[in-house]
């Protein structure tokens, strides 16, 4: 014993902490029996708990990870040395058709943030110019997008109303640093996977309630309706925009020929590509350019109508025109510099950071997961999170607002054969030669084209009816989550809708949890068939598995757990049913924590209690001695004894198959329930077996909480037991050793039908566990020898245990699980049996 485990024992006596508490249970007299299970022909394997130290070290990263973590920071250098023409073909393609399109979508998506156009643009291009550094996908375009633009505006809007003398662009600035950096932060320590909190039902009614609130907030700008703000709720809109429809203008007529033509565009060109498949790469980069063929035609148009009255002077066309028009755009980076942040600022916006950074991570993380899977490839969404929280926290010194992926462009930067994430520079070129070159002709840019644009872009975004319907054949629950996602978005904010959904989706996880319910399982013979032909003879070896050594005729029959209840969907007239009398098998349908444990267990135990009775009627010997909620027969009427067939309860086989850990309320409810069904039982003990326990915690709170090791009949004497371990060769299933050995097996069941024979992996070991108990007369390796499974030129392979032998009642599997608990309670009623034949002597004797 080392120094500190002497020191801790002594400072655990000084405290009263009982370090070996569970030998009160009696553990100590199974273990030194361990050296039983230890034989020539296996190696023993004695499973170690895990320690609290062993945790802390795993938290610890070594040299190497902390190499790898700053290696995936930049995940560029994994791929930048191998670039080629051929990607840089596929790139360029890629990179000149997002920055024709990302042009007029950012001046665009500008206006629904309250800014001038020009910050669209600026957003654009560092979006691009950042985000190649860090990407783990090719397809993502970062920039600025509708949903994420209207809640900047929203922010805008609302801190202007409270601090009129702040710019507007200084808050969306301030608004981007902020949440950049808190995304950022969570992508540094890696929690990327936060995003999977937030169900697939929120997301799509976030984005469709935002779409539509994007759409109907752009019909007054679409028809030139004015007197009334456009980002009020969806509804007062859409109220206030038929009230205004006498007040239509010029820009009516603008605004829904662009929205007609950019349809009519698409419908075309789709038509195009599928009557001539040959050309459809062709047809397809003439439709992503329809937004810019569009915006292009309508300028033109506006020129032509406005040139006359100048662009300068006391009265320029931005002012006389008979449609809105852009008007100057400075040329360049004006507003690059430091951005300006301080308290007041940061405190005007801080309720809204919340729904900032939710959008940010599930419009980015969702899109890049989408087109991940697409294109056969895996993102990393922490590192994601690092890229748009960097991405947010430089673009602001150029002059950007918060950006995100974008759907729409995204889509098309996969179609257009985008091979690397460095099709963002070539984005970022055009963008910058726009930004240089183009502001003369954004001046005559109607600002119908521009909302007929915006319109057509968000249309897609809402979610179909017949994705809308598949969400109800897959889960109806969620739809409800949907329809109030969206129903809350249309008559609130974008804000709220965003919040109630995450709510929402949370309070039907939870009611899951907490309404889990565990199924008692049955076991049924299954037999395999091919066409109307059972695969297996009357000799157990089909002519299929003679011509295909692969096929193993023991897989033709075998045995399989079925719900009793046929919950499951399996057919009811299959009759399957509780194992043994006594025994039960309880499969827990999710985790085993504390939400559920009352759930899981009450059903569990009601179901027991009226299978089973108690195991001695006549054990309260006055009537006071009875609980009260189980009195007994009345007073006044004559007890009659009554014949009661039900089994007295011997075993419970759990299924930790769904289980990956367990708490101190989940451990503390077994415990109760054991000690209840104890009681029930009494004078016996129930036997607990578990199966498929995943995870070496579980296994150590089990153990610690008494389980996994049987339990005492008395203070001295745990009577016989019959542990079963599952053996397999070290060498594997595929060695040449296993193949003779089940060649050889195989002729052996031919000749035999043994039926020891047919366990091949599995070995029966009865015991005495009392301190005199003889070694040699029961040892692993006689059952191991005789049932002729590893019989055969032992010096060829060895064999060992699959799990701890020092936990008996931890099960591989269901199988195993059973054929323990089978056994004991075969041994129990044979003891039993005995006993009761014993007794009835003696009272013949002593009548006599």
């Amino acid at each position: 014993m080392s120094s500190m485990d002497k020191v801790g024992r002594g400072l655990a006596h000084v405290l009263g902490i009982k370090l070996d508490y569970r030998d009160e249970t009696g553990v100590n007299k199974v273990t030194r029996g361990e050296s039983v299970y230890s034989v020539e022909s296996a190696d023993s394997y004695i499973e170690h708990e895990p320690t609290a130290a062993e945790w802390l070290r795993s938290l610890v990263p070594t040299g190497s990870q902390m190499m790898h973590y700053g290696i995936n920071l930049f995940p560029f250098v994994k791929w930048i040395g191998k670039y080629n023409l051929q990607w840089l073909t596929g790139d360029l393609v890629a990179g000149i058709t997002i920055g024709a399109i990302v042009v007029p979508q950012g001046m665009a998506y500008a206006q629904l943030a309250l800014l001038p156009v020009q910050y669209g643009l600026y957003s654009s291009f560092m979006g691009v110019l950042i985000y190649w550094f860090f990407a783990t996908s090719k397809d993502i375009t970062i920039g600025p997008v509708a949903v994420l633009s209207t809640v900047t505006g929203n922010v805008v809007a609302k801190t202007q109303h409270a601090h009129p003398n702040i710019p507007a662009p200084v808050i969306a600035s301030a608004l981007a640093i902020i949440s950049g950096a808190i995304v950022c932060f969570l992508g540094l320590v890696r929690l990327g996977w936060i995003v999977d909190l937030i169900s697939l039902a929120s997301i799509s009614a976030f984005i469709t309630g935002s779409a539509i609130n994007i759409c109907v907030g752009q019909v007054p700008n679409l028809m030139g309706i004015t007197g009334f703000s456009a980002r009020a709720s969806t509804y007062k809109v859409v109220i206030n925009s038929l009230k205004g429809l006498p007040r239509t203008k010029m820009d009516a007529a603008l605004g829904l020929t662009s929205l007609f033509l950019l349809y009519a565009i698409r419908f075309v060109f789709q038509f195009l590509a599928k009557r001539q498949p040959n050309r459809r790469k062709m047809w397809f980069f003439l439709n992503t350019l329809r937004s810019v063929f569009v915006i292009l035609l309508y300028t033109m148009i506006s020129w032509l109508v406005n040139r006359h009255y100048g662009k300068t002077g006391r009265n320029p066309a931005s002012k006389r025109s008979h449609f809105k028009i852009l008007g100057h755009v400075p040329r360049g980076f004006q507003a690059a510099g430091v951005p300006k942040i301080d308290i007041p600022i940061i405190r005007s916006f801080v309720s809204e950071l919340p729904a900032t950074v939710i959008v940010l991570l599930i419009e980015h993380i969702s899109i890049a997961k989408s087109f991940g899977r697409v294109n056969n490839y895996q993102i990393d969404p922490s590192q994601e999170l690092v890229a748009i929280g960097v991405t947010n926290l430089l673009a602001p010194f150029l002059g950007a607002y918060p950006a995100t992926g974008s759907f729409s462009r995204t889509a098309i930067k996969s179609k257009a054969g985008v091979r690397t994430p460095l099709a963002g520079m070539i984005t970022a070129v055009v963008v910058l030669l726009a930004i240089y070159a183009l502001p003369a002709v954004f001046y005559w840019i109607p600002q119908a084209a521009l909302a007929g644009v915006i319109i057509h872009a968000v249309g897609d975004l809402i979610t179909p009816p017949n994705v809308v319907y598949q969400f109800w054949k897959i889960s109806p629950l969620e739809v409800v989550v949907f329809f109030a996602g969206v129903i809350v978005t249309v008559f609130t904010t974008i804000e709220t809708g965003v919040y109630v959904t995450i709510v929402l989706s949370f309070v039907i996880l939870i009611f899951r949890m907490f309404k889990a319910k565990g199924r008692f399982m049955g076991r049924v013979k299954v037999h395999s068939v091919i066409g109307d032909h059972l695969v297996e003879t009357k000799e157990g070896i089909t002519a299929v598995a003679q011509k295909s050594p692969e096929n193993d005729p023991d897989k033709s029959v075998r045995n399989i757990f079925l719900p009793i209840d046929h919950e499951d969907g399996s057919n009811p007239n299959i009759h399957a049913e509780h194992p043994y009398p006594g025994v039960f098998i309880y499969r827990f349908s999710e985790g085993y924590n504390y939400p559920n444990a009352n759930h899981y267990l009450d059903y569990m135990v009601e179901t027991v209690m009226k299978t089973c009775k108690r195991t001695d009627p006549h054990l309260y010997a006055r009537p006071g001695d009875r609980p009260w909620n189980d009195p007994g027969p009345s007073r006044w009427h004559k007890q009659t004894d009554v014949v009661d067939n039900r089994p007295t309860l011997k075993a419970i086989i759990l299924d930790f198959s769904s289980v990956n850990n367990v708490d101190l309320t989940s451990t503390q409810h077994l415990i109760d329930v054991r000690n209840q069904l104890d009681r029930y039982a009494a004078p016996d003990r129930v036997q607990w077996h578990f199966a498929c326990i995943n995870n070496r915690w579980t296994k150590r709170a089990l153990v610690s909480a008494g389980f996994g090791y049987p339990s005492p009949t008395d203070d001295s004497d745990f009577g016989r037991w019959k542990p079963i371990f599952s053996v397999a060769e070290i060498g594997g299933p595929d060695s040449a050793a296993a193949a003779a050995e089940d060649a050889e097996r195989r002729e052996l069941r031919r000749q035999r039908n043994d039926v020891e024979a047919a366990r091949s992996f599995s070995a029966v070991q009865e015991v005495n566990s009392t301190p005199g108990s003889d070694p040699s007369l029961d040892s692993l390796e006689k059952e191991i020898n005789a049932s002729g499974a590893y019989a055969r030129e032992a010096s060829d392979h060895r064999i060992a245990v699959v799990q701890g032998m020092n936990r008996p009642f931890f099960h591989i599997d269901l199988t195993s699980a059973l054929q323990s608990a089978i056994q004991n309670a075969k041994l129990h009623d044979d003891r039993y049996t005995a006993e009761s034949k014993a007794a009835g002597l003696e009272d013949k004797e002593s009548d006599a």
